[in-house]
């Protein structure tokens, strides 16, 4: 190995520095965003990968066949455990976004006739498809779901049949991230079918996990492409494949399906452009990980890891339904919990107490007629340590039901009813930040969280943000916020993040 410079090193040093502050993704204690196989060896292997493959280019799969090799091989292993037909092919994607909305793209552009596309979704889809609409131009026509947060066939039939001829793609999951549930995959691709309409499963956070499951003997809905009229399946490695970030498949049904995803063009005095996905270089280190990974732990690792995993759902969704003033939203048929709380106290207290014992939980906002609730993703790593967050959770929930729920103060409520989402300013955004308490000593004008502080209020410009260590009660705020005011909201909040550190002041 080459030696460092002391320059070197100490840029290393400030790289182990700047991640004081981060979720540690290893050792079960983070449920959500990272997913933690807790074996050391394959964490080692995808980190080797990572760096053998750094300076590699997938533009080119002819300069670099090593990674057309990796690629085929790795979409090999999920059209066996996706039930794929002999004639399926695939591509390795980013991540879980970048494949959806490669199977949106793919399925409006497999119909150039039809001038205004429309696609037909549950509203428990992931907000990907959304952002594939807003991007592609495809309208989405987002139908409601049932009690049980499952995708209604007859409401998805309903919808398709309003405009059969401009439907160019039919959406469910399996499962999907809110709540954990699978989709009645196959009520909804035969419809789509009879259509003659493309159906995708957005199997990202599932796809890996859920046919182990059913080798275990556990009951899982039928999704795969064992299920007629389903035409592609996005699935995540980078989750319950466990490999490093930045790794997803997109399965279609046969290489016809897939043609419209490809992008070429010819006509600049440049190369040829070609490409497979959304980008055109690319690194060879996440596909290398991702397939180095997949080759150490094997079929049956992950069948082991899968046994891990759903152990620990059990005991998890057990234990929470155990806790006085605890509720599941819904059974889980995945790896995926969602819980709420008794009007003794709220979730976001609950997710602050867990917060600060050490284990990170994601709160989500309420939806309808779903409550605002605590969200869990299990790992493998997590199921060793399931007896310790239950634990926690217990006193969480008795800290949280001391201090009573979080009450968003009459003035502020009030502001926050009465803004526009469209006419956001930044004095109105100023407001609600010094309301919420996010702006630290002497980088604001004083504006005290009252029914004194109204929309456009006249306030200082906010050069940076002081994060609390505890969000219930900013949590709070944004559950009032309706859902176009909420992405309003945390828009600002993102740009205000995200401004530059310069190196002259």
């Amino acid at each position: 190995m080459t030696d460092l410079s002391p320059h070197s090193l100490s840029v290393l040093e400030r790289l182990r520095a700047l991640q004081a502050d981060d979720l540690p993704t290893h050792g079960g204690r983070t449920l959500a965003y990272v997913y933690d196989s807790g074996l050391a060896e394959a964490d080692e292997v995808g980190r080797r990968a990572t760096a053998a493959f750094a300076a590699t280019n997938g533009l080119d799969p002819t300069s670099f066949p090593s990674m057309l090799q990796m690629e085929n091989e790795l979409v090999g292993f999920a059209a066996d455990l996706l039930d794929a037909p002999a004639e399926a092919v695939g591509s390795v994607t980013s991540g879980g976004t970048e494949s959806v909305l490669l199977a949106v793209q793919s399925a409006r552009d497999a119909r150039p006739e039809v001038t205004r596309p429309r696609m037909v979704v549950p509203s428990t889809i992931h907000a990907a498809f959304l952002k594939a609409a807003h991007y592609f131009g495809v309208e989405a026509v987002v139908v409601d779901v049932g009690p049980d947060f499952r995708a209604v066939p007859e409401a998805m039939a309903a919808a398709v049949d309003a405009a059969p001829n401009d439907t160019v793609l039919v959406a469910v999951s399996a499962p999907s991230y809110a709540h954990g549930v699978v989709d009645p995959v196959p009520a909804v691709a035969a419809h789509a079918a009879a259509r003659g309409i493309r159906c995708h499963v957005d199997a990202c956070i599932g796809g890996w996990v859920l046919p182990y499951a059913a080798r275990l003997g556990r009951p899982v809905p039928p999704w795969t492409f064992a299920v007629e009229g389903v035409t592609s399946i996005s699935v995540d490695l980078h989750k319950y494949g466990y490999t490093p970030k930045g790794a997803s498949i997109l399965l279609h049904r046969s290489p016809g399906h897939r043609r419209s995803q490809y992008f070429a063009y010819a006509d600049w005095p440049g190369y040829t452009m070609l490409n497979s996905t959304l980008q055109s270089t690319k690194s060879g280190a996440p596909l290398a990980a991702a397939w180095a990974v997949v080759q150490t732990i094997g079929d049956e690792g992950y069948l082991e890891l899968a046994r891990q995993v759903f152990d620990g759902v059990d005991a998890l969704a057990s234990g929470v339904a155990g806790i006085a003033g605890l509720s599941l939203l819904t059974q889980p048929d995945s790896t995926l919990i969602a819980f709420t709380t008794d009007e003794t106290c709220d979730v976001f207290t609950v997710a602050d107490e867990m917060n600060a014992a050490g284990w990170f939980v994601q709160p989500q906002m309420r939806f309808g007629d779903a409550p605002a609730n605590v969200h869990l993703s299990l790992s493998a790593a997590t199921a060793p340590v399931v007896p310790e967050f239950l634990a926690a959770l217990e006193k969480a929930v008795a800290a949280a039901r001391a201090v009573g729920p979080v009450v968003v103060d009459e003035g502020v409520a009030a502001v926050i009813a009465a803004l526009d989402p469209a006419a956001l300013t930044d004095d109105d955004f100023d407001g609600l930040l010094a309301a919420a308490g996010l702006i630290s000593d002497g980088q604001h004008s004083s504006v005290e969280p009252s029914s004194s502080v109204e929309p456009s209020s006249s306030v200082e410009p906010v050069e940076t943000l002081a994060l609390p260590s505890r969000m219930g009660e900013v949590n709070a705020m944004l559950d009032l916020a309706a859902p176009r005011l909420r992405e309003a909201l945390l828009i600002a909040f993102l740009d205000r993040l995200q401004r530059p550190v310069r190196r002259t002041t």
